[in-house]
């Protein structure tokens, strides 16, 4: 590619040196967005009719829209030839592995993954552009459940299942909030690159799938290799049903593990939009979380909450990352830091008594359907993903 890299980028030569071919894919891949779907919202096709649309075909077929222009027919024909490696058998054991640990999935997702993604100020800025990255942290929050609920589902991204609806719902949100920085003029290509570029893409998988996974270990959780396997799979998947390039798509916990590697180093650091988002997040949506289950009286359990939730960030995300973001420090994260091992004897005791595993998993099924409604209710969600959202 003959563009440069994005100037704003921090590190790009040692990434060459350190990465080789996959360090220049990365780089290059910061010019890359999702030709398909900003095709169908850049063809004269944007706004609800859009959305109209591409539900209509994700039900009915694409024979089923009414004067279908090319982009969408070409979208559809990506999306309904399954590539060759997939094995929906293994996506519904990735699913059942999950839901087994979906209460601390639901955690470690906000106080691991999200914390460590803001420590980009580059990967920020759409967001922060939209309006929605600091104001509405538990709206967001449940609507990324819910679209988690339908992909961490058996069947849920089959052809016909409603992970693979939300999914492509989620692709088209994100050409439209390309078209819509563009149209907006706030947007510096030449040092950022394009908005929601592959990269970036790739370590929003990295963050549902290694970082999450790992966050998950630490407070006790342990998946089989055959269980981890099939969980990377699940989210290859994911990556190639939402837009993700077959040079940046993640397989394997390697791949995974290079991406967060790469966005690490090519940061230029955290800015105080991500700051904002950090606080937001915590203290508006995940500490009030975590305080509905401790115990004691409202005002100690919600500073505990917060004190609590800030400690896991910076186990998670290590105290360098942490002090950029301005993440509060104190005592509490070195006796997080040993909870790891004794939660896992724990869980390992807890297996021990399930004597019927089928019947376990479709409660834990129930119980995180169950658990989402409550969410849906308290934060007064009415809608599914933002592109229904009445605003």
């Amino acid at each position: 590619m003959d563009r440069p890299t994005p100037s704003a980028l921090v590190n790009a030569d040692l990434a060459l040196r350190r990465y080789g071919d996959a360090g220049r894919v990365w780089l290059d891949g910061m010019w890359e967005a999702d030709p398909l779907a900003d095709a169908v919202v850049d063809d004269g096709f944007g706004g609800s009719s859009a959305i109209a649309s591409v539900r209509a075909a994700i039900e009915g077929g694409i024979d089923s829209v009414v004067d279908a222009p090319q982009s969408l027919r070409d979208l559809f024909a990506f999306l309904d030839d399954e590539p060759e490696w997939l094995d929906h058998d293994r996506l519904d054991h990735a699913a059942d592995a999950l839901i087994r640990n979906s209460a601390v999935m639901g955690m470690v997702l906000g106080a691991a993954s999200l914390v460590r993604g803001a420590g980009n100020t580059i990967a920020g800025k759409p967001l922060a552009l939209t309006g929605r990255y600091a104001s509405e942290p538990a709206i967001r929050s449940v609507e990324v459940g819910e679209w988690l609920r339908h992909v961490i589902s058996r069947g849920g991204m089959r052809r016909g299942g409603a992970g693979f609806e939300y999914t492509v719902r989620v692709r088209v949100i994100h050409a439209h909030v390309r078209r819509g920085i563009r149209l907006s003029g706030k947007w510096d290509d030449a040092a950022w690159g394009v908005p929601i570029p592959q990269p970036y893409m790739a370590f929003t998988i990295a963050e549902f799938g290694h970082i999450a996974n790992e966050a998950m270990h630490g407070l006790g959780v342990r998946f089989t290799d055959r269980e981890l396997a099939d969980i990377y799979h699940l989210w290859r998947y994911v990556g190639h049903v939402i837009g993700m390039s077959d040079a940046l798509n993640p397989h394997t916990e390697a791949d995974h593990v290079r991406i967060e590697e790469l966005y690490r180093l090519t940061s230029p650091g955290p800015g105080d939009d991500d700051r904002d988002f950090v606080v937001a997040l915590t203290e508006d949506y995940l500490a009030p979380e975590l305080a509905n289950i401790l115990p004691g009286s409202e005002k100690m359990r919600k500073s505990l909450a917060v004190k609590l939730m800030y400690g896991l960030q910076r186990v998670f995300i290590g105290d360098a990352d942490a002090d950029a973001l301005r993440i509060p420090d104190g005592r509490l994260k070195h006796v997080l830091r040993y909870a790891g091992p004794v939660l896992a004897g724990v869980g390992r005791v807890q297996q021990l008594r399930v004597s019927d595993r089928e019947a376990a998993i479709l409660k834990a099924y129930r119980v995180r359907d169950s658990e989402m409604a409550r969410m849906r209710a308290s934060y007064r969600v009415e809608h599914g993903l933002v592109d229904a959202a009445p605003h």
